[in-house]
């Protein structure tokens, strides 16, 4: 079983333009489409299609439409009651796949409801082999939330506590890192290297070397692994073992709106399989290059993943 958290759900609006995106112009749609969106429901949407135990928490009030979308989906929900409504997301791709993305900040949770979402999350992690805190924060909740649920599961549970997996950013990603020591996280190199306070790379920098370095600042000492996602060069698994580097397969990307929650999906479903730290960064590249060539906020399921041949080289010791 594995449960992902989703604080700051949304309600994606996906967007095909027929031609490329011109601010100040009126443009022509292709086609629209609507998701039950989030870093944690996306997760969970991919987990309940290959066949994999989800329980996804989320705030959501009984009456808000987010909560039809979700039914609608199938994930097995732990819903805790809110006053506000989810927020709705705008995700804008042309025809050469460059998305624009528009994302509302959320609604406020009250002190009530942050604590009832921490009970939910510990009560649900009973018996759980992982729990997956990913996505934004909500107004109303401080930058170490992520270590407050991180705390209160490992206290309740103790030696039979779940891994904990943190995919999010920014200060919410420092503080759960500086505290918390989660099992995992999964930061693209932009979000890694804002993670280890580096200035932004150049052109000239080699983004493979410089990722490896920024991880191995955390791993094993602040974090167990790092799943560092690097869009076409592929991915990086960085643990205390070492280094493993996989390459990307050649796609048509078509929107890249939920290719880094696929990826942590699909390591994962490998780790559910039994599979190791091979296995599991082949999964995730598989699933992320999937998610990336359909359109709007489409998660991949088993079915949608290629026979690609993704090589998997160790690059340290």
């Amino acid at each position: 079983m594995i449960v992902t958290v989703t604080v700051n759900p949304s309600l994606d609006r996906a967007v095909r333009l027929a031609a490329p995106i011109e601010p100040g112009e009126v443009q022509r749609g292709l086609d629209a489409r609507e998701d039950a969106g989030g870093k944690g429901v996306n997760v969970a949407r991919a987990l309940r299609a290959a066949g994999v135990g989800t329980l996804a928490v989320v705030p959501c009030a009984q009456d808000d439409p987010y909560r039809l979308l979700l039914e609608h989906d199938g994930v097995p929900v732990l819903r805790i009651e809110v006053q506000g409504r989810t927020r709705a997301n705008l995700t804008i791709a042309d025809p050469q796949g460059a998305t624009t993305k528009i994302n509302m900040p959320g609604p406020q949770l009250s002190q009530a409801e942050a604590s009832a979402l921490v009970d939910g999350v510990v009560a649900a992690a009973e018996g759980a082999d992982w729990v997956v805190l990913a996505g934004s924060l909500p107004p109303g909740v401080g930058d170490d939330f992520y270590a407050e649920i991180t705390a209160a599961v490992r206290a309740r549970w103790g030696a039979e506590s779940p891994k904990i997996a943190v995919d999010t950013s920014g200060a919410a990603l420092a503080s759960v890192v500086a505290t918390a020591r989660p099992d995992l996280i999964k930061p693209n190199d932009e979000e890694l290297a804002e993670l280890v306070g580096a200035g932004a790379s150049s052109g000239d920098d080699d983004v493979i070397a410089t990722a490896i370095a920024h991880a191995k600042d955390l791993v094993p000492e602040r974090v167990a692994a790092a799943l560092v996602t690097l869009g076409a060069a592929g991915a990086l698994l960085v643990t205390a073992d070492g280094v493993l580097r996989a390459s990307a397969p050649k796609i048509i990307v078509s929107s890249t709106v939920g290719a880094g929650d696929s990826s942590l999906a699909g390591y994962l479903i490998a780790a559910a399989e039994g599979q190791d730290d091979t296995g599991r960064l082949r999964r995730a590249v598989a699933y992320g290059a999937a998610a990336a060539s359909l359109p709007g906020t489409q998660i991949p399921g088993p079915a949608d993943i290629p026979d690609w041949d993704i090589p998997v080289d160790s690059l340290l010791p």
